[in-house]
């Protein structure tokens, strides 16, 4: 294979996976408190650096394949989306970027969540799911007019969190965490966070990752075509 496809290929499948995270964050456009994942991008070279830091030594191919472009990490973007009012009481908005609301999902393990977004099941609070909202001491809580003051709240860093689904999170290290006594001037009542999400820039991510897709289809098209002239004109000048 030429060695001017490696890093075209590369870039490819770079933008594929662009495409899938702009795609989702777009789709959660309307989603209580989600937020928008990113990816930093960088190059093979980055990786044989690490692994020198490391202590152990590569095999280094070629400059043209050393510098193909990958795909590094993929983050959470915790900007704080939004605050709406909605003047519904059993609504309520996180004001710290890095606190959440505590709840127990269908297989019984505590999950972390910014969307407020609550209702009254058999006379407890749950999120649009059914889940149960936790309060402190991470039991259910019951709806009576200090339901407010009942919720627990946590702070946690976005980088010690991993996303379950598209709303929720779970923590990487249990003990990197901080479970507030309370909840006084954490939370407003009667509001939502909407999404992190700005739809306008992610369009335009959309279109540059599709044009940067082309543009590497079309590159490795004209090299193709190139190298079937070449062999063609070897070919007749062999006979």
């Amino acid at each position: 294979m030429n060695q001017g496809t490696y890093p075209l290929a590369a870039s490819m499948i770079n933008q594929i996976n662009r495409l899938d995270q702009i795609s989702n964050n777009l789709a959660n456009n309307n989603t209580h408190g989600f937020k928008q994942d990113g990816l930093t991008e960088t190059t093979f070279n980055h990786y044989l650096q690490r692994a020198q830091n490391e202590d152990f030594t590569p095999t280094k191919i070629n400059i043209v394949t050393n510098n193909i472009p990958k795909i590094d990490a993929m983050y959470i973007d915790g900007e704080v989306g939004a605050i709406a009012s909605t003047g519904n009481k059993l609504d309520f908005a996180l004001e710290q970027p890095d606190t959440f609301f505590k709840l127990q999902d269908q297989n019984g393990d505590i999950v972390y969540t910014r969307d407020g977004a609550f209702k009254n099941s058999d006379g407890f609070l749950v999120d649009s799911n059914g889940n149960n909202i936790l309060n402190t001491n991470n039991g259910p809580i019951e709806i009576d007019e200090n339901v407010r003051e009942q919720i627990g709240i946590t702070q946690i860093a976005f980088t010690n969190l991993e996303k379950v689904g598209n709303n929720s999170f779970k923590l990487k290290d249990d003990n990197e965490l901080l479970i507030f006594d309370n909840n006084d001037g954490l939370i407003i009542e009667g509001a939502i966070e909407k999404s992190n999400v700005n739809s306008v820039t992610a369009m335009v991510e959309l279109i540059d990752a599709h044009r940067r897709f082309d543009q590497s289809q079309k590159a490795i098209k004209t090299i193709d075509e190139i190298n079937g002239k070449v062999i063609d004109k070897i070919g007749s000048n062999t006979n």
